[in-house]
């Protein structure tokens, strides 16, 4: 798969992974769970876009907070659109 533009090679998939966990945790403050899904979005890649996709998916977190997942999966699609 090719890498999305703002892809490095240092982003591994084990801290995407510890970003989207992060994002999804009800048991952590809002404003860290909030700060997890901006890293995602500013990180820009294809693999963020999905864990991104599947917070927005998630019934189970906050809806302003599936909203904001929606809104970084958005930029994502845009930048690399043009």
């Amino acid at each position: 798969m090719p890498a999305l533009k703002g892809e490095t090679m240092s982003e591994k998939p084990e801290e995407l992974k510890k970003l989207a966990n992060i994002a999804a945790d009800m048991t952590l403050p809002p404003a860290l769970r909030t700060k997890a899904v901006e890293q995602l979005g500013n990180i820009a890649s294809h693999e963020a876009l999905l864990a991104l996709l599947d917070l927005a998916a998630d019934e189970g977190l906050v809806v302003k907070e599936r909203d904001l997942a929606l809104k970084k999966a958005r930029e994502i699609i845009k930048k690399t659109s043009l």
